[in-house]
Protein backbone atom coordinates (compact mmCIF):
# COMPACT_ATOMS: atom_id res chain seq x y z
CA UNK A 1 0.00 0.00 0.00
CA UNK A 2 1.31 3.59 -0.79
CA UNK A 3 1.81 5.39 2.41
CA UNK A 4 0.27 9.00 2.86
CA UNK A 5 2.71 11.72 4.42
CA UNK A 6 4.42 10.48 7.19
CA UNK A 7 2.30 13.60 9.30
CA UNK A 8 -0.87 13.24 8.30
CA UNK A 9 -0.57 9.37 8.95
CA UNK A 10 0.84 9.55 11.89
CA UNK A 11 -1.71 12.07 13.26
CA UNK A 12 -4.44 10.19 12.53
CA UNK A 13 -3.19 7.05 13.88
CA UNK A 14 -2.25 9.37 17.00
CA UNK A 15 -5.77 10.49 17.11
CA UNK A 16 -7.06 6.73 16.78
CA UNK A 17 -5.37 5.82 19.70
CA UNK A 18 -5.93 8.74 22.07
CA UNK A 19 -7.75 7.76 25.44
CA UNK A 20 -10.99 9.27 25.94
CA UNK A 21 -14.43 10.05 24.26
CA UNK A 22 -16.88 13.14 23.44
CA UNK A 23 -17.64 14.42 20.40
CA UNK A 24 -14.11 15.31 19.11
CA UNK A 25 -12.75 12.07 19.06
CA UNK A 26 -12.56 9.33 16.29
CA UNK A 27 -14.15 5.65 16.89
CA UNK A 28 -13.89 2.14 14.82
CA UNK A 29 -18.07 1.89 14.21
CA UNK A 30 -19.53 -0.21 11.66
CA UNK A 31 -21.06 1.32 8.56
CA UNK A 32 -24.53 2.44 9.17
CA UNK A 33 -25.85 1.32 5.84
CA UNK A 34 -22.49 -1.14 5.06
CA UNK A 35 -22.67 -2.67 8.40
CA UNK A 36 -20.00 -5.15 6.94
CA UNK A 37 -17.53 -2.35 6.90
CA UNK A 38 -16.05 -0.54 9.91
CA UNK A 39 -14.67 3.01 9.50
CA UNK A 40 -12.51 5.10 12.05
CA UNK A 41 -15.19 8.26 11.87
CA UNK A 42 -15.68 11.34 14.32
CA UNK A 43 -18.56 11.56 16.62
CA UNK A 44 -19.12 15.35 15.16
CA UNK A 45 -16.62 15.74 12.58
CA UNK A 46 -16.96 19.93 12.31
CA UNK A 47 -15.69 19.49 16.39
CA UNK A 48 -13.48 17.43 15.65
CA UNK A 49 -11.97 19.49 12.62
CA UNK A 50 -12.06 22.70 14.63
CA UNK A 51 -9.96 20.90 17.66
CA UNK A 52 -7.40 19.72 14.93
CA UNK A 53 -7.20 23.14 13.82
CA UNK A 54 -6.78 24.92 17.00
CA UNK A 55 -4.11 22.17 17.94
CA UNK A 56 -2.21 23.21 14.46
CA UNK A 57 -2.60 26.65 14.45
CA UNK A 58 -3.55 26.71 10.95
CA UNK A 59 -6.62 25.81 8.36
CA UNK A 60 -6.97 22.08 7.70
CA UNK A 61 -9.01 20.64 4.62
CA UNK A 62 -12.56 19.79 5.90
CA UNK A 63 -12.34 16.31 6.88
CA UNK A 64 -14.80 14.67 4.49
CA UNK A 65 -13.25 11.52 5.34
CA UNK A 66 -14.25 11.44 8.72
CA UNK A 67 -18.29 10.87 7.96
CA UNK A 68 -19.55 7.78 5.97
CA UNK A 69 -21.19 10.23 3.51
CA UNK A 70 -24.69 8.98 1.42
CA UNK A 71 -23.41 8.67 -1.55
CA UNK A 72 -20.79 6.09 -0.55
CA UNK A 73 -23.14 4.25 1.81
CA UNK A 74 -25.25 3.77 -1.25
CA UNK A 75 -22.32 2.87 -3.92
CA UNK A 76 -20.61 0.69 -1.18
CA UNK A 77 -23.96 -1.59 -0.41
CA UNK A 78 -24.78 -1.59 -3.99
CA UNK A 79 -20.67 -3.27 -4.70
CA UNK A 80 -21.46 -5.61 -1.56
CA UNK A 81 -24.73 -6.83 -2.77
CA UNK A 82 -23.82 -7.53 -6.62
CA UNK A 83 -20.07 -8.58 -5.96
CA UNK A 84 -19.71 -9.86 -9.24
CA UNK A 85 -19.65 -5.95 -10.23
CA UNK A 86 -16.28 -6.11 -8.54
CA UNK A 87 -14.78 -9.46 -8.40
CA UNK A 88 -11.66 -10.27 -10.38
CA UNK A 89 -11.48 -6.35 -11.81
CA UNK A 90 -9.15 -3.28 -11.43
CA UNK A 91 -11.20 -0.58 -9.66
CA UNK A 92 -10.58 2.52 -9.10
CA UNK A 93 -12.34 4.58 -6.07
CA UNK A 94 -12.19 8.20 -6.91
CA UNK A 95 -12.14 11.11 -4.11
CA UNK A 96 -12.51 7.90 -1.54
CA UNK A 97 -12.37 10.20 1.37
CA UNK A 98 -13.04 7.12 4.09
CA UNK A 99 -12.13 4.49 1.89
CA UNK A 100 -15.58 2.67 2.69
CA UNK A 101 -16.26 2.28 -1.37
CA UNK A 102 -12.72 1.07 -1.90
CA UNK A 103 -13.33 -1.47 0.98
CA UNK A 104 -16.45 -2.53 -0.04
CA UNK A 105 -14.99 -3.50 -3.69
CA UNK A 106 -11.82 -5.47 -1.87
CA UNK A 107 -14.29 -7.23 -0.35
CA UNK A 108 -16.56 -8.18 -3.06
CA UNK A 109 -12.90 -9.99 -4.69
CA UNK A 110 -11.54 -6.84 -6.89
CA UNK A 111 -8.05 -8.03 -8.05
CA UNK A 112 -6.72 -4.62 -7.07
CA UNK A 113 -8.21 -1.44 -5.71
CA UNK A 114 -6.84 2.03 -5.97
CA UNK A 115 -8.22 4.67 -3.71
CA UNK A 116 -7.68 8.15 -4.50
CA UNK A 117 -7.82 11.14 -2.84
CA UNK A 118 -6.06 14.58 -3.09
CA UNK A 119 -6.57 15.56 0.93
CA UNK A 120 -3.61 13.89 2.59
CA UNK A 121 -5.32 13.01 6.13
CA UNK A 122 -8.16 11.16 3.35
CA UNK A 123 -5.19 8.88 2.00
CA UNK A 124 -4.48 8.20 5.78
CA UNK A 125 -7.73 7.18 6.77
CA UNK A 126 -7.87 4.45 3.61
CA UNK A 127 -4.94 3.20 4.90
CA UNK A 128 -5.92 2.80 8.87
CA UNK A 129 -9.52 1.75 7.69
CA UNK A 130 -8.44 -0.74 5.29
CA UNK A 131 -6.28 -2.04 8.08
CA UNK A 132 -9.24 -2.00 10.48
CA UNK A 133 -11.30 -4.41 7.68
CA UNK A 134 -8.27 -6.72 6.71
CA UNK A 135 -8.04 -5.66 3.01
CA UNK A 136 -5.08 -4.57 0.70
CA UNK A 137 -6.29 -1.04 -1.02
CA UNK A 138 -3.52 0.95 -2.51
CA UNK A 139 -3.89 4.82 -1.45
CA UNK A 140 -3.33 7.59 -4.47
CA UNK A 141 -2.89 10.93 -3.93
CA UNK A 142 -2.66 12.37 -6.91
CA UNK A 143 -5.46 14.84 -8.86
CA UNK A 144 -6.27 12.84 -11.80
CA UNK A 145 -9.25 14.61 -13.36
CA UNK A 146 -7.32 15.98 -15.77
CA UNK A 147 -5.86 12.62 -17.00
CA UNK A 148 -7.51 10.68 -20.15
CA UNK A 149 -8.85 7.95 -18.75
CA UNK A 150 -8.14 5.57 -15.84
CA UNK A 151 -6.44 1.56 -16.29
CA UNK A 152 -9.28 0.88 -14.23
CA UNK A 153 -11.95 -1.96 -15.25
CA UNK A 154 -14.26 -0.53 -12.45
CA UNK A 155 -14.43 3.50 -11.51
CA UNK A 156 -16.50 4.28 -8.65
CA UNK A 157 -17.49 7.53 -7.56
CA UNK A 158 -19.53 8.16 -4.40
CA UNK A 159 -20.33 11.35 -3.55
CA UNK A 160 -18.41 13.45 -6.18
CA UNK A 161 -20.76 15.68 -7.02
CA UNK A 162 -21.22 18.16 -3.79
CA UNK A 163 -19.83 21.21 -5.25
CA UNK A 164 -20.45 22.70 -8.82
CA UNK A 165 -16.83 23.54 -9.96
CA UNK A 166 -16.15 19.97 -8.99
CA UNK A 167 -18.79 18.71 -10.90
CA UNK A 168 -17.69 20.54 -14.02
CA UNK A 169 -14.41 18.54 -13.46
CA UNK A 170 -15.86 15.42 -12.37
CA UNK A 171 -18.26 14.80 -15.42
CA UNK A 172 -15.89 14.54 -18.26
CA UNK A 173 -13.43 12.63 -16.44
CA UNK A 174 -16.02 9.79 -15.88
CA UNK A 175 -17.24 9.83 -19.04
CA UNK A 176 -13.52 10.00 -20.85
CA UNK A 177 -13.39 6.66 -18.10
CA UNK A 178 -16.23 5.26 -19.75
CA UNK A 179 -15.70 5.82 -23.22
CA UNK A 180 -12.07 4.30 -22.64
CA UNK A 181 -13.85 0.48 -21.79
CA UNK A 182 -14.30 1.03 -17.89
CA UNK A 183 -17.69 0.50 -16.33
CA UNK A 184 -18.48 3.76 -14.48
CA UNK A 185 -20.61 3.69 -11.19
CA UNK A 186 -21.53 6.85 -9.46
CA UNK A 187 -23.38 7.13 -5.97
CA UNK A 188 -25.55 10.38 -6.00
CA UNK A 189 -27.86 11.99 -3.26
CA UNK A 190 -29.02 14.29 -5.55
CA UNK A 191 -27.04 17.62 -4.16
CA UNK A 192 -28.23 19.65 -7.38
CA UNK A 193 -25.04 19.76 -9.60
CA UNK A 194 -25.59 16.76 -12.25
CA UNK A 195 -26.89 18.06 -15.89
CA UNK A 196 -29.97 16.17 -16.46
CA UNK A 197 -29.25 13.33 -19.41
CA UNK A 198 -25.98 12.06 -18.44
CA UNK A 199 -26.32 9.60 -15.93
CA UNK A 200 -28.98 7.13 -15.78
CA UNK A 201 -30.27 5.24 -12.94
CA UNK A 202 -28.96 1.35 -11.97
CA UNK A 203 -30.55 1.95 -8.26
CA UNK A 204 -32.04 3.41 -5.40
CA UNK A 205 -31.39 3.55 -1.83
CA UNK A 206 -32.79 4.88 1.40
CA UNK A 207 -29.34 5.63 3.34
CA UNK A 208 -29.39 6.67 6.99
CA UNK A 209 -27.32 10.31 6.75
CA UNK A 210 -23.94 10.62 9.31
CA UNK A 211 -22.19 13.63 7.88
CA UNK A 212 -23.08 17.03 9.25
CA UNK A 213 -25.49 19.80 8.70
CA UNK A 214 -28.13 17.64 7.04
CA UNK A 215 -31.79 17.93 7.85
CA UNK A 216 -33.16 14.75 7.53
CA UNK A 217 -31.94 11.69 9.00
CA UNK A 218 -32.63 9.14 5.54
CA UNK A 219 -31.14 10.24 2.32
CA UNK A 220 -32.79 9.04 -1.33
CA UNK A 221 -29.29 8.28 -3.12
CA UNK A 222 -29.21 7.06 -6.51
CA UNK A 223 -26.41 4.55 -8.10
CA UNK A 224 -25.50 5.99 -11.56
CA UNK A 225 -24.13 5.28 -15.05
CA UNK A 226 -23.01 7.69 -18.02
CA UNK A 227 -25.60 7.07 -20.70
Amino acid sequence: MNRPPVDALTELEREIDAPGGGLDRLRLVPTPFVPEVRLHLAEDAIVWWARMEASAGHTLPPPFWASAWAGGQALARHLLDHPDLAAGRRVLDLAAGSGLVAIAAALAGASQVVANDVDPYAVAAVTVNARANRVYVQASHQDLLDDDGTQADLLLAGDVLYDRDLAVRVLPYLRRAADGGAQVLVGDPDRGHLPPDVLEVVASYPVPTTEPSVDSPVRRVQVLRPR
